[in-house]
């Protein structure tokens, strides 16, 4: 793989990737973005000027590239909620740009960062192989639009069956350099911690899968190394970690204070809908070759404590 490109380069899972392949080496990248000047500052804080290559979105498509990976979009719930229906409009630009690349260049890699809500309102149980996408198609909300046009993409890239694209979806994913100001979960934890807060969460259980950025790049290079594909594949951990052992291992490790309060308490932003066990049962990464060195837990501690010092 003689030269990849990021589309989409200054989201967080994108910059600690970039990050992943610098320290491993791998420099010769050609990185996207809209906003020319703030990357240009987080290369130079980075130590990556003159390593990698910079350039903004209408750019794209104008220097030969083996693969693409495109992660334009938006990570924070509340965002997502900001964005409304537009969400459509960004996820399609972006990918009609790069698909209309892989016409003229088949050979091409494509990855998409999907997410783990292209599978709908199916979170009762943790997703599989033979799980079904369920929308409510009669009574579509503002918070299915996300996933619906993550599932849109995907469907449009399922009917290019000879084109080498993976979709990568991704249910959770933390690290050191995540903005404590989106609002997740894990996030509001973290608020908590640093302020000296008691974080206020509701008696809801539920199981999340936080993939380590260690992981993450461990399975984008097994996907670029492997013999090309035209698949979706779900993002996983060693173990996944359900909350009441995540928020006792926060307070032992690092004193979180927290208050469970009936399951009805209104906490957080809910953008994409309620998922009590937001995860997936597939394992067809381990086709690729991939094999996660982190549990949930043991990367979100290792995480966190690196970003609260």
């Amino acid at each position: 793989m003689n030269s990849i490109a990021i589309v989409g380069a200054s989201s967080q899972i994108a910059k600690d990737l970039i990050l992943s392949f610098a320290r491993n080496g791998r420099t010769d990248l050609l990185l996207y973005v809209r906003n020319l000047p703030a990357a240009t500052s987080w290369m130079e804080a980075n130590g990556l000027s003159g390593a990698c290559s910079l350039y903004t979105y209408d750019q794209y498509g104008q220097l030969p590239h083996d693969a693409v990976l495109n992660f334009v979009g938006v990570g924070d719930p509340r965002r997502a909620a900001e964005m409304g229906a537009s969400i459509f409009g960004i996820t399609s630009q972006f990918d009609d740009l790069i698909l209309a690349g892989l016409d003229r260049h088949p050979q091409r890699r494509y990855i998409f960062l999907s997410s783990g809500a292209a599978y709908g309102n199916s979170f009762a149980a943790p997703v599989g192989e033979t799980t079904e996408a369920r929308i409510a198609i009669n009574q579509i909300a503002p918070q299915d639009y996300y996933a619906t046009a993550k599932l849109h993409a995907e469907v449009r890239h399922r009917s290019q069956p000879d084109l080498p694209i993976v979709d990568l979806r991704v249910f959770n994913y933390f690290s050191r350099t995540q903005d404590v100001e989106a609002r997740f979960f894990i996030t509001d934890i973290i608020r908590a911690v640093r302020d000296g807060q008691l974080l206020q969460t509701s008696a809801d259980y539920m199981v999340r899968d936080f993939l380590h950025p260690e992981d993450f790049y461990q399975m984008v290079s097994r996907i670029l190394a492997a013999p090309p594909r035209n698949c979706a594949v779900d993002c996983y951990s060693r173990e996944a970690v359900d909350k009441p052992t995540l928020l006792e291992a926060m307070r032992q490790r690092f004193g979180l204070r927290f208050e469970s309060a009936s399951a009805s308490l209104k906490v957080g932003v809910n953008a994409t809908g309620a998922k009590p066990h937001y995860y997936s049962l597939s394992r067809k990464a381990a086709e690729f070759g991939y094999l996660p060195r982190y549990s949930s837990l043991e990367g979100v501690l290792t995480e966190a404590a690196a970003l609260l010092g």
